[in-house]
């Protein structure tokens, strides 16, 4: 045998000892078990509303099994701003371990979020708006369903609160987020048609989800219209900043106050007698409902879709409601039950606490 040929074999009968050592019973020739595919409900912001929601988002992963199915679910918070939103989105396309997304859209006639949702769709990721939609009757395709609050109707609910508090009608100013959100359009919408002809509406003033803004918003609002009498916040957060300013001014006596939504700040101050009426929302079971049909949407679990929406390709059938309640201080208010429809679920604090101690809630 020639040198060329001993090398020839000597090499050849390396490479076969390297490669039968490597097809042992070693951890080395395992395959890495992939990790669940992630369920993600991003936020419009960092409220501590969503607090609530990440509650029933935990709830569903314990008791709808997610593991089980190779899944998880987590909550996403967006800082506030449309850009933010969808810087998230475009990371998600990027991602292969992401199943499904439920987002809380901050403004309902971006056309950027919703072509980066139509994207996410066709690489197989579920779409649901939850919280806030798109507008309907342009990105409908975007998403295969809302789950949340009938907001027109609750803007309805939050006038006849004020309605029925101010029954001689005056002036109101809205405070809110921002005034492109779908939520946002249709509250201030419903309010108005709620609260009927004898009110009047001053302003609507948009904060950007800054805190520091909503209360010079009204600050602002106060000394601009001195016949101001309802005070109304349409975000959740808007409810302290009233409270906030009110209560410095030393002018809670001129106004009804009336909001969406319970955050721990808003139910303090209504415990102390600052807010007359809060339109709750149930971000927990947006978490939980939101969790439950996403994994549906995985799963292809067509009873299980059929069940939360029945009427589903039908008008308004791509729409889960998770229900509101009207929230009063105590049984003094001059608010009732009889006020609203059948559907709103009417309570004092004291019983709205109760509620939210059985799912171990701060705030809603």
């Amino acid at each position: 045998m020639n040198f060329l040929s001993a090398r020839f074999s000597l090499c050849l009968f390396a490479s076969v000892i390297l490669f039968t050592s490597g097809c042992g019973d070693g951890a080395s020739s395992k395959p890495k078990s992939a990790g669940p595919k992630r369920i993600i409900i991003l936020t419009n912001g960092d409220s501590p509303y969503w607090d609530a929601c990440r509650a029933g988002l935990e709830a569903a992963n314990a008791e709808l099994k997610l593991a089980e199915s190779g899944l998880k679910a987590t909550l996403d918070v967006n800082d506030g701003s449309p850009q933010g939103q969808l810087q998230k989105l475009q990371q998600y396309g990027t991602q292969n371990d992401i199943a499904a997304v439920g987002v809380s859209a901050i403004d309902a006639n971006n056309v950027a979020v919703a072509d980066e949702l139509r994207s996410l769709q066709k690489k197989g990721v579920k779409i649901l708006t939850i919280d806030s939609d798109l507008d309907r009757s342009k990105f409908q395709d975007a998403r295969f369903a809302f789950i949340g609050t009938d907001n027109l109707t609750g803007g309805k609910v939050l006038g006849q609160c004020a309605k029925g508090l101010r029954p001689d009608g005056g002036e109101y100013v809205t405070f809110v987020g921002r005034t492109g959100a779908q939520n946002a359009i249709e509250r201030i919408g419903g309010f108005a048609d709620g609260a009927g002809d004898k009110f009047v509406s001053k302003d609507t003033m948009a904060d950007d989800t800054n805190k520091d803004k909503a209360r010079e918003n009204v600050r602002n609002a106060l000394g601009n219209h001195k016949g101001l009498n309802v005070l109304v916040g349409i975000w959740s957060y808007n409810a302290p900043a009233i409270v906030d300013v009110v209560r410095t001014a030393d002018r809670r006596k001129d106004f009804a106050i009336v909001v969406f939504d319970a955050e721990p700040d808003a139910i303090t101050a209504m415990k102390d007698g600052q807010i007359d009426a809060m339109v709750v929302q149930n971000p927990f079971d947006m978490g939980y409902q939101g969790v439950r049909l996403l994994k549906a949407l995985v799963k292809d679990d067509k009873e299980t879709i059929s069940k939360m929406l029945p009427n589903h390709g039908k008008p308004n059938g791509d729409i889960y409601d998770t229900g509101l309640k009207v929230v009063v201080p105590n049984a003094d208010s001059p608010l009732n039950s009889k006020l609203f429809e059948s559907s709103v679920e009417f309570l004092d604090l004291p019983k709205f606490q109760e509620w939210m101690a059985k799912y171990n809630l701060s705030g809603s």
